[in-house]
């Protein structure tokens, strides 16, 4: 027999920015996303020091130093073999995040950063540069773990309404980290020879607080309900970082996400790459990742002393004024993180790539000018002044947010292995084949990162949906909107609508749903369907699932 089900519009589930959300928010990014920023810049300033170094050992060792080249390809397996390390961290990722949950994961990797910075610490007083090499490569393994888990942390303990506040904090402390090291590697400061070691094993300072101090807070409330079932730990979690909020509402509405799931387990990356309702949403996170990295900041950073000498600036300001570009970087990442609930994602993924394309074009008219018009030198400044900042406000932090977004819990770990893992080959890639780019196109190789850009730009206008002040279940669904469509044009014969599997998460069969020819739009998923646009209708509702139909209110 039929029972009667009231259909209503989801509730709004909001909050306020609490203190433990903001000390949370500080505390894993201050201890883990800062040191993917320090460990960009760090080796920058104490580059001769480490070469030097580098050639003494062998010395000592073979009697006969190192000539230019080896010295060179041994400096940049230093620089390099940090990418590789955050690409095997990267594909560790989903092992960790289902075994030790989203907190418990950032907290045990802990371990990787003081074996790096003792290591890094003593390796001159051992005079073995294996120590400095393999040092960096366990920071890019920790680094390749927090730059995936920390948004994925704050993207779940978030409400809807301060997702993308909490999820840009990460790409602050990255900017942050970067400046740091540029602050700490002047020559006043931690600039000199016999202070590098110590320079590259500081990283130990913020993961030593982050230790003392994270593990006191809970665990992401949807691992622990969703996955370990653990409806008192998921409210106390939830107490703990709301304040004012309806936890009964959120409560149902993760477990909404529960039921629709079509699977509560894991999804492997090959379990995801395969899964066709999601493949918008795998090649979302594809496009925009890879983007992320081939949009040129990489070069940008890297040959910023040279435009900066080519621009007349005088050879002992060059290095303040590279800490003078890395205060814009935090800047620019403030105004993302402070409008990105105001104007969305959208607009700032779209603008942050569209202002790196027009300057990276910016930057190849005025390197092909600026031999017969003198001003063009600082056009070219400008420029890359502009690139920082458009990459600071949308592109440095945006991309990890949608990743948590744009899947639900079950899609979720293996969705950020896969960006994590072509982000960090991108970086590599970008790095090491761009001094030829550059050797065989000259000044037009910024061209290509223009276009990459626009690309990006134009695939999130047509494609990536507003997420702001969406619920993970709502967005799952916007990315199944066309198979939404062709399920209400059975509507025309409303005594028999089958409600296929949408987008992987939803089952069942609808029969005479409302009889109202006036209904736009259906949107099914587990045992209930909410009518969009309107407030709610008495239906019939024949349950073909093991879930009880109850009436919502």
């Amino acid at each position: 027999m039929a029972e009667e089900v009231l259909i209503t519009t989801p509730g709004t589930i909001t909050s306020h920015l609490t203190s433990s959300l903001l000390a949370v928010a500080l505390l894993t990014s201050f201890g883990s996303s800062m040191l993917y920023g320090y460990n960009l810049a760090v080796v920058n300033s104490p580059a001769g020091y480490i070469k030097d170094f580098y050639n003494h050992t062998v010395v000592s060792r073979n009697g006969t130093g190192l000539n230019e080249e080896a010295l060179t390809l041994m400096y940049s397996l230093t620089v390099s073999v940090f990418a590789i390390g955050g690409l095997i961290g990267s594909l560790m990722v989903g092992t960790l995040v289902t075994r030790f949950g989203r907190k418990g994961t950032v907290v045990n990797s802990t371990g990787l950063v003081f074996l790096a910075g003792t290591l890094m610490g003593f390796s001159r007083i051992c005079g073995s540069p294996e120590m400095v090499i393999f040092g960096r490569f366990v920071t890019g393994i920790h680094s390749g773990i927090s730059l995936s888990v920390v948004p994925m942390y704050l993207g779940e303990i978030a409400p809807k309404n301060l997702r993308g506040f909490l999820g840009l904090v990460p790409s602050i402390f990255i900017c942050i980290g970067v400046f740091s090291a540029q602050v700490l590697g002047l020559h006043e400061l931690l600039g000199k020879e016999e202070h590098w070691p110590l320079f590259l094993s500081l990283v130990v300072v913020p993961t030593f607080i982050q230790l003392m101090l994270l593990p006191w807070f809970p665990e992401s409330p949807r691992y622990l309900l969703i996955e370990k079932h653990n409806v008192h730990a998921t409210i106390t979690a939830l107490k703990w970082y709301r304040a004012k909020c309806d936890i009964q509402a959120e409560i149902e509405e993760m477990q909404e996400e529960q039921r629709s799931l079509s699977s509560v387990a894991t999804l492997s990356v090959w379990q995801l790459l395969l899964d066709h309702t999601v493949r918008w949403q795998v090649l979302s996170v594809v496009v925009i990742n890879i983007g992320m990295q081939l949009s040129g900041i990489d070069a940008i950073w890297f040959y910023t002393n040279n435009i900066f000498e080519n621009a007349g600036i005088p050879a002992p300001e060059i290095q303040y004024t590279t800490v003078g570009t890395g205060a814009i970087e935090i800047v620019a990442g403030l105004i993302g993180c402070f409008t990105i609930e105001r104007l969305g994602r959208r607009p700032l993924i779209i603008g942050g790539f569209g202002v790196m394309g027009m300057c990276c074009a910016g930057i190849t008219l005025s390197l092909i000018l600026q031999t017969h018009v003198s001003f063009m030198k600082y056009v070219s400044v400008g420029c890359v002044v502009g690139i920082i900042a458009g990459f600071c406000i949308g592109p440095a932090g945006v991309p990890f947010l949608i990743t948590a977004e744009l899947f639900k819990q079950s899609h979720r770990p293996a969705a950020y292995t896969v960006g994590g893992s072509l982000n960090w080959m991108s970086n590599f890639t970008i790095g090491f084949i761009f001094p030829f780019l550059q050797m065989s196109a000259g000044s037009y190789c910024y061209l290509v990162f223009c276009v990459v850009c626009l690309i990006v730009a134009i695939y999130v206008f047509f494609v990536i949906p507003e997420t702001k002040n969406k619920t993970f279940v709502e967005i799952s669904q916007m990315f199944a909107t066309k198979d939404a469509v062709e399920e209400t044009l059975a509507l025309d014969h409303p005594d028999q609508l089958k409600l296929r599997k949408m987008n992987g998460y939803g089952y069942g069969s609808l029969e005479n749903v409302c009889g109202d020819p006036f209904i736009e739009n259906i949107r099914g998923w587990g045992d209930k369907a909410y009518k969009a646009g309107s407030g709610y209708r008495h239906c019939w509702f024949l349950p073909k699932s093991p879930i009880a139909s109850q009436e919502l209110h």
